[in-house]
């Protein structure tokens, strides 16, 4: 069975709350009409009877005659749809309009100061019954008046009330379908949009609303999920390029190294020259892939480091031991400031030592004989702050934003020959921010570099 549409969705909601409230309004006003009418014919059977306890008061002392007289006037004035019995307490009639004549009795348990509805003639009247006392003298009075004028106002009020609603309803539910469909045409648009936009173009932008409303937010959050994704999918495809053109290099070292030996013999040592060579390349290739891997675990949220209290001052003095040796093989004048006391943070030892190793093999790397290279841990408002700096080849003022981009080749420090494969400094940010840190970097041309990594002290 389809799932019928928002829009049809919308309208019969819609349709259902307003009959109901349609309903609750129409009962409301029909009783709130009844009980009105009611409380108007109650009130002038008061004042009718109020007039006949003063016709009785004045006129009794002329006589039975006088008063009947003043009765008839009454009841003419009245009208044809007024009735009136006037009686001793023994039950003698002094006055009585012939259709109640003998009186009438209301239901059981009626109270006698409230009016009473009876039926005369298949007609329905209502009663007020009162007993006056008037110079000693008790009497019985009836008033009434036809409730057929009240009957038939309430049935045309209700016929009405029957013959419009579903009138309404269906007007307004057609309106309504009408204004739902008006205001989702635009989810329309969107969603047309959304289907022309392909992987092979990225850049193209759902039109946002000028209204302020949940569309325009709906667009405009789509919007900025296809800017991610476009800059994710841009990642991707570069990362594959380069990937492909770092693996090519080395493996076509090696094709070629292995075609030229197997061309003609050759002696031991030229097979073992190109062994060497073909082992050289492939510990680079393995090195690469081993990085690789490690950015694809830290992209799918896989390298998950195992986070555990520890010093970061050993992790830091660790690697200045091992850097300190690559410094000295190149004439390099190293200096390390390692705090004496424990620096402590919640990180893991091995992701930490290699996040200081390769910014130091990257100062060393490119720091030139006869430079020198100063680090320094400390901490600062709260986090442990690790400065490197050397006095190489810096690095230029449009690279810099770029460092830390995977196989990014735009300066010479950075480039093939000098034995990096781009990916250094990259895994370097991954480790900073998986410790929840930051790293950043100040250099100039000729100048040299410096790297400052800042981590989170562990609070006691």
């Amino acid at each position: 069975m389809k799932a019928l549409s928002i829009g049809a969705r919308l309208t019969a909601w819609y349709s259902l709350m307003l009959a109901l409230s349609l309903g609750l309004f129409g009962a409301t006003a029909y009783f709130a009409m009844d009980h009105s009418i009611r409380a108007t014919v109650d009130s002038e059977l008061h004042h009718r009877l109020q007039a006949v306890r003063d016709i009785i008061k004045d006129d009794m002392p002329q006589g039975v005659p006088a008063v009947q007289d003043e009765f008839s006037e009454l009841l003419d004035s009245e009208g044809a749809d007024s009735l009136l019995r006037v009686s001793y307490q023994n039950g003698s009639v002094i006055y009585a309009s012939p259709a109640i004549r003998n009186g009438v009795a209301p239901r059981p348990g009626h109270k006698a100061a409230n009016p009473f509805n009876a039926r005369i003639d298949g007609d329905w009247f209502r009663f007020l019954r009162e007993s006056v006392n008037v110079a000693g003298a008790t009497y019985d009075i009836e008033v009434a008046t036809s409730t057929a004028q009240l009957i038939g106002s309430l049935d045309r009020f209700r016929d009405l009330l029957y013959a419009l609603a579903p009138l309404f309803l269906v007007l307004a539910a057609l309106g309504g379908y009408w204004l739902s469909r008006r205001a989702l045409a635009p989810v329309d648009q969107i969603t047309h949009a959304a289907r022309t936009i392909g992987a092979q173009d990225l850049s193209q932008r759902l039109a946002v609303p000028r209204a302020s409303d949940e569309l325009q937010r709906l667009a405009a959050t789509l919007n900025e999920m296809l800017a991610r994704i476009e800059t994710a999918f841009q990642r991707i495809t570069q990362f594959t390029a380069d990937a492909s053109h770092e693996l090519r290099t080395p493996v076509s070292v090696m094709r070629t190294n292995a075609e030229i030996v197997l061309r003609k013999p050759r002696s031991d040592a030229e097979y073992r020259e190109a062994l060497a060579r073909i082992l050289d390349e492939s510990e680079k290739v393995s090195r690469m892939i081993e990085q690789l891997l490690l950015l694809a675990r830290a992209d799918s949220a896989a390298g998950l480091l195992p986070m555990t209290r520890n010093d970061l001052a050993a992790a830091f003095d660790n690697a200045c031991r091992e850097a300190r040796v690559l410094a000295e093989a190149k004439n390099v004048d190293f200096r390390a400031s390692v705090p004496p006391n424990p620096v402590w943070v919640q990180g893991d030892t091995a992701s930490l030592e290699r996040l200081f190793m390769i910014l130091l093999d990257n100062a060393v790397k490119y720091t030139a004989a006869g430079g020198q290279i100063d680090v320094h841990l400390g901490s600062d408002d709260g986090f442990a702050v690790a400065h490197i700096r050397d006095t190489g080849t810096g690095i230029a003022p449009e690279d810099i934003s770029h460092v830390f981009d995977r196989f990014y080749r735009a300066d010479r420090s950075r480039s093939r020959e000098s034995g990096g494969t781009g990916l250094g400094l990259a895994i370097g940010r991954w480790i900073v921010e998986a410790h929840r840190g930051e790293i950043r970097v100040e250099s100039a041309v000729g100048k040299g570099s410096t790297f400052q990594v800042r981590i989170p002290l562990l609070r006691d």
